[in-house]
């Protein structure tokens, strides 16, 4: 088993990087890929830089060049159901794109039944096992993310969670699962909120982020180390 973890952000792949025994460093598309050990588990992880585009690029050659065969999307997301507080974390179990024409995927290649990308069950299922062990802030919560090209704020939010009802927002989970999914590999995603509608702006994302990537790291140590268990 190898996992491949991809952080948006540099300061999502921080707390990842005291716990990796590394054992490598390769440079690829100007990318930097950290390859070693988490509990035991073979770990390739880095910053995608945001957006989908760049995600992708990540995540298609963690699986050619390192041969990743599950990816895990780890880090911070915008909170949209009015439930959501700071600090809480979401785990997805199926994912979309809120940018994106309906048919375009359903239509065209690679003709899928519905927009959604489905989360791996048996991750899910582990990600609570691992969660009730832990003494983590905030509350968790499984459930649809949605991505996009840019980071909401006050505009665009109502018509997203009418369209789409997710728990989350952010620039790089579809597009993870997308590549994902045409190459038949598990995908889950662990994201921790820095941003809500009433907690909304660049500044309370900029503020949160690290306690969030910490929390967002910590669940999926736990969720390596389940895995580790099997």
């Amino acid at each position: 088993m190898k996992v491949g973890i991809v952080c948006a952000g540099d300061v999502e792949l921080e707390p990842f990087l005291p716990i990796l025994n590394v054992c490598k460093v390769t440079e690829r598309a100007m990318l930097r890929f950290y390859e070693g050990q988490v509990e035991g588990i073979k770990v390739v992880a880095l910053f995608s830089g945001v957006c989908k585009v760049n995600a992708a690029i990540a995540s298609q050659i963690l699986i050619d060049l390192f041969g990743v065969n599950m990816i895990i999307n780890s880090g911070t997301a915008g909170g949209m159901d009015p439930k959501l507080e700071i600090f809480d974390t979401v785990i997805s179990t199926e994912v979309c794109y809120h940018d994106v024409a309906a048919d375009i995927l359903t239509e065209f290649h690679p003709g899928m039944k519905s927009i959604f990308f489905e989360a791996d069950r048996e991750l899910i299922e582990l990600t609570k096992v691992a969660v009730k062990k832990l003494r983590q802030e905030g509350h968790v919560f499984w459930g649809r993310m949605v991505t996009g090209e840019s980071f909401i704020t006050d505009e665009g939010r109502q018509k997203i969670n009418s369209e789409f009802t997710p728990l989350t927002v952010d620039m790089e989970t579809a597009s993870i699962a997308h590549v994902c999914y045409v190459n038949s590999i598990p995908f889950i995603s662990i994201r921790c909120v820095t941003d809500t509608a009433a907690y909304s702006g660049i500044d309370n994302f900029e503020e949160n982020c690290a306690k969030a990537s910490m929390i967002a790291k910590d669940i999926t140590v736990a969720l390596l180390n389940e895995l580790g268990s099997k």
